[in-house]
C-alpha cells in the first residue's frame, strides 16, 4: 500500500479528527451522513476509521470525498496525495472546529465552476460559468428560461465526467443524458445477437456495428428535448467524435441553426486515479480494462483535446470532483 500511495500521511486524519473532539464512532456517523446526502457507498464503521489513521486500510474515492467534506479540507490537506500545482495544502495548521461557518453557496459554486477552463482560444469561460450560475439562479427563484443549451461532457473511462455532469445537473436543473443508462440494455442484447458477448466494449463488432448506433440513439434523444427548448447535459466518453473536427463542426452547425447554445466540456484525469475509479465501480463492462490495463492504457492519448472549441476541466487526482462535493454540500447546508 505504501509504494502505490507514497505520499499518504494516514496521521493527518487522526490529527483532524482530534481538532474536531470528534470520536471514531462520532466520526462514523457524521461519515454516514455525508454518505447518505451524496449517495457514497460507504459503511464508515469505527473499526475501518481506525485503519484509515493508523495507515493499515488506504480510503477509497468515496471515503476520501466524505473525509473532504466532513473536515472542509482538500485530499492534500489530509494526507491523501501531494498538491496538485496551484493548490494551496495547509495541512501545518489544523483547524480549530469552533471557528468553522457554513459555507456560502454562491461562492462555493463559483469556486466550483472556476475549474471550467478555456481550452481553445475560440471559447469563452467566465461565458460559460456565468450561464450555468444564471441558470442555477433562475431555478432557485422561479425565473423563465431562456434559449436551450446542450453540454456535451467527455472524457476516458474513470476520469470523473459523471461526477461532474451530475454537478452540473445538480445546479442547473437541466436533465442529463447518460449514454449508458439510456443503451446500455439494449446494447447487452444487441452485442449477443450479434454473437458476440454483453460487456464487451473493446471488440471490432461493438466498435464498428454497435457504438455508431449507441451515440446516435444518444443524440437523438438530445435533439428531443432541445426541440421542445430544454436545456440538456450529454454525458458520454465522446472520444471518438471529439477527435474528429468534422464531427465537431457539424454538430455546433446544427447547434446554430436550431439557436442552441453549446459548450464541449473534456474531463482530463490521471491513469492511476482513472483506473482506482474504474476498479471501484467494479462494472461489468470494465473487466478487460481491469484485466488489461496496460495494453487499454496504450490505447488512449493522455494528451487528447476535443478538435474544436472546448473547455478543460482538470480531474487529475480528483481535484475538480472534490470541489464539486464542495459546492453541492454548500448547496445542501443553504437548504436549496
Amino acid at each position: 500500500m505504501a509504494r502505490r500511495n507514497p505520499d499518504w500521511k494516514p496521521d493527518f486524519l487522526k490529527q483532524y479528527r482530534e481538532s474536531h473532539a470528534l470520536t471514531l464512532e462520532e466520526t462514523g456517523e457524521q461519515l454516514r451522513e455525508i454518505a447518505q446526502r451524496h449517495s457514497f457507498n460507504i459503511a464508515a464503521n469505527f473499526q475501518t476509521i481506525w485503519g484509515h489513521e493508523s495507515g493499515s486500510i488506504y480510503p477509497g474515492p468515496h471515503y476520501r470525498r466524505a473525509y473532504c467534506l466532513l473536515y472542509d479540507r482538500n485530499e492534500a490537506e489530509l494526507g491523501f496525495r501531494r498538491a496538485l500545482p496551484g493548490e494551496e495544502a495547509r495541512v501545518e495548521s489544523v483547524p480549530n472546529p469552533q471557528s468553522k461557518s457554513l459555507p456560502d453557496p454562491s461562492k462555493a459554486i463559483v469556486e466550483a465552476l472556476g475549474v471550467i477552463r478555456s481550452g481553445s482560444d475560440d471559447v469563452d469561460s467566465a461565458a460559460l460559468r456565468e450561464r450555468v450560475l444564471e441558470a442555477w439562479r433562475r431555478r432557485t427563484t422561479g425565473g423563465a428560461a431562456d434559449t436551450p443549451s446542450v453540454l456535451l461532457v467527455g472524457g476516458f473511462a474513470g476520469s470523473g465526467k459523471s461526477e461532474f455532469a451530475k454537478f452540473l445537473g445538480t445546479l442547473t436543473g437541466w436533465p442529463i443524458l447518460d449514454k449508458d443508462s439510456i443503451t446500455r440494455p439494449l446494447v447487452d442484447q444487441f452485442l449477443i445477437a450479434l454473437g458476440g458477448e454483453a460487456h464487451d466494449r473493446s471488440s471490432k463488432l461493438y466498435r464498428e456495428k454497435v457504438r455508431p448506433l449507441e451515440y446516435r440513439c444518444l443524440l437523438e434523444a438530445a435533439w428531443d428535448n432541445l426541440n421542445c427548448g430544454i436545456s440538456t447535459i450529454l454525458d458520454a466518453p465522446f472520444v471518438s467524435e471529439f477527435a474528429q473536427a468534422d464531427w465537431m463542426q457539424r454538430f455546433h452547425n446544427r447547434c446554430r441553426s436550431k439557436r442552441v447554445t453549446v459548450a464541449t466540456i473534456w474531463v482530463r484525469c490521471d491513469p492511476e486515479s482513472m483506473r482506482e475509479y474504474i476498479e471501484f465501480r467494479g462494472a461489468p463492462r470494465d473487466a478487460w480494462k481491469m484485466e488489461s490495463w496496460d495494453e487499454y492504457l496504450s490505447t488512449l492519448d493522455m494528451e487528447m483535446k476535443p478538435q474544436g472549441p472546448h473547455f478543460i476541466v482538470d480531474n487529475r487526482l480528483g481535484g475538480a470532483v472534490a470541489m464539486a462535493d464542495q459546492a453541492r454540500d454548500a448547496l445542501s447546508g443553504g437548504g436549496l
